[in-house]
C-alpha cells in the first residue's frame, strides 16, 4: 500500500498523530527498503482479564500488521511492579512479581484472538529494566526534572491538593520511556491519558542518539452507559472472556451512536464498508438493530470461534425478543429461619452486581425486575419461600430460592 493508503488505516479511529509528517517520511523509508517499521505498545498486566477498552490498542496493532509491519506487544512486567500513576489520586498498591506474571500469561493467551501470533513478538520491559541495575536507574533519572514531572496533570493536582507523590512514581514514565530505547521503536501506541509517558521516549530517544519516535493516541473507549470509560469497576465493560450471550447481549444494550464508535474503533469492517454502512443507517437502508446484530456476531465470534456469534444471535432472539426467561442461570439459596434476605445482597451473591451498593442502584434506576415485576424499593426483602427470579436489564437472570 502506498504512503496515502497506509496513512488512512493508521488514522482510523485516532485522536492525534505526532508527528504526522515524521510518520510519513518513516512509512515512505520503510517503502524503499523493505525494512517494516518496529511498532510497540505496552500493557502492564495489573489484572488477569481485559475488556473491550483495552483491545482498542490491540486492534491498532492488527491493522499495523496487516500494513506489514513488526509489532512488538510488550508486558510490562517490570513496569506492573511500580504501578502507573496516570490518571490516579493517589499512589497505587504494588503488585508482586508472581501476581504480574500470572496475569501476562492470560494477557497472551486473549490478544491472539486478535493479533497473528506468527507475526507478533511479546517481549518483557524486565528483560532490559532488570539488568539497568541502581546505576542505571539513576543515569536515567537524571534525563529528566521534577518540574517536568510536575508538568503532567495527574502529579500537579496531587502536588497541588497537597496529595502524597511517591519517588518511585515518577520513574514510571522514566522506564516507559526506556523501553523505546531498548526497543528502538519508530512508532508507540497508548490511549489519550498516555500522551506524557509516550512523549517522555521521544526525548528519551534523543538523549541516546536514536531517531525519535512517532506518536499515535487512541481514544479511551466508552462504556455501555456511553459517557464513562469502559471499566470494570463501573460496571460498564464487555470483558473479552465473558460468555458469548453476555457479549452480544451487552453489545445490544449500548445507543446507536455507540454502535458506529465502536464499528470504528473494533470491527475489522474496512473504511469503505464503514462509510457504506453510515450511509446506510442515515438513509434507512438498514435498520440499526441489523447493524448492531452484526456488530455482536462479529465480537462474538472473533473471542468465541466460528458459529458463535450466530449462536448468540439466536439465543437473544429467543431470549429477549420472546421474552422467554434462560433454563441456565446463577442460583443462590438461602433458609428461611436465617430471616429475611435483602434483595439487593442476594443479586450480589449471584454474581448480578458486584456490592449492594451496586445492586441498589439498578434498583433506583428501574433496571431490576422480580418474577417479572419491576421492583422500585431499593431495600426490598424476601421473607417468603419459595423461587424468585432476579432480572437486570435484557440480559442477566439469577434464580433466589427460599426454603
Amino acid at each position: 500500500m502506498s504512503v496515502a493508503e497506509q496513512m488512512a488505516v493508521i488514522k482510523r479511529g485516532a485522536v492525534e498523530i505526532l508527528i504526522e509528517k515524521e510518520l510519513e517520511e518513516k512509512l515512505e523509508r520503510s517503502l524503499k527498503s523493505g525494512v517494516p517499521l518496529k511498532i510497540k505498545a505496552g500493557f502492564d498486566p495489573t489484572a488477569p482479564d481485559l475488556h473491550l477498552g483495552h483491545t482498542v490498542l490491540i486492534q491498532k496493532l492488527r491493522q499495523f500488521q496487516q500494513l506489514g509491519h513488526e509489532v512488538n506487544f510488550l508486558i510490562g512486567d517490570f513496569t506492573g511492579m511500580i504501578g502507573d500513576p496516570t490518571g490516579k489520586s493517589e499512589t497505587r498498591k504494588a503488585l508482586t512479581r508472581e501476581d504480574i506474571l500470572r496475569n501476562a500469561e492470560t494477557y497472551k493467551e486473549q490478544v491472539f484472538k486478535i493479533l497473528d501470533p506468527d507475526k507478533t513478538k511479546v517481549v518483557f520491559n524486565s528483560t532490559w529494566l532488570d539488568a539497568l541495575g541502581a546505576g542505571g536507574m539513576i543515569a536515567l533519572a537524571s534525563k529528566s526534572t521534577v518540574a517536568r514531572m510536575l508538568e503532567r496533570d495527574d502529579f500537579h493536582k496531587r502536588f497541588t491538593g497537597q496529595q502524597p507523590i511517591s519517588i518511585h512514581e515518577f520513574l514510571y514514565p522514566l522506564v516507559q520511556g526506556y523501553d523505546s530505547v531498548a526497543m528502538k521503536a519508530d512508532v508507540e501506541l497508548g490511549g489519550t491519558d498516555q500522551k506524557f509517558n509516550l512523549l517522555m521516549g521521544r526525548e528519551l530517544q534523543r538523549e541516546w542518539g536514536q531517531p525519535p519516535q512517532c506518536i499515535l493516541t487512541m481514544p479511551l473507549l466508552e462504556g455501555l452507559d456511553g459517557v464513562n470509560k469502559m471499566s470494570k469497576s463501573l460496571g460498564n465493560y464487555i470483558g473479552i472472556t465473558e460468555a458469548p450471550d453476555e457479549i452480544f447481549g451487552k453489545v445490544m444494550s449500548i445507543s446507536d451512536e455507540l454502535m458506529l464508535r465502536y464499528y470504528e474503533l473494533l470491527s475489522d469492517m474496512t473504511l469503505a464498508d464503514l462509510e457504506r454502512l453510515k450511509a446506510d443507517l442515515r438513509d434507512g437502508s438498514v435498520h440499526p438493530m441489523a447493524a448492531k446484530k452484526a456488530l455482536g456476531r462479529e465480537i462474538v465470534t472473533r473471542f468465541h470461534g466460528a458459529g458463535s456469534g450466530e449462536a448468540a444471535e439466536e439465543n437473544f432472539v429467543r431470549r429477549f425478543k420472546e421474552n422467554e426467561v434462560p433454563d441456565e442461570m446463577p442460583q443462590v439459596s438461602y433458609m428461611i429461619a436465617d430471616g429475611a434476605v435483602l434483595l439487593a445482597k442476594a443479586m450480589t451473591e449471584a454474581g448480578l452486581t458486584k456490592s449492594n451498593g451496586e445492586g441498589r442502584r439498578a434498583i433506583d434506576g428501574g433496571g431490576v425486575k422480580l418474577n417479572g415485576e419491576k421492583v422500585s424499593d431499593t431495600n426490598l426483602e424476601l421473607a417468603a419461600s419459595g423461587e424468585y427470579i432476579v432480572q437486570i436489564g435484557r440480559r442477566r437472570f439469577a434464580r433466589i430460592v427460599i426454603s
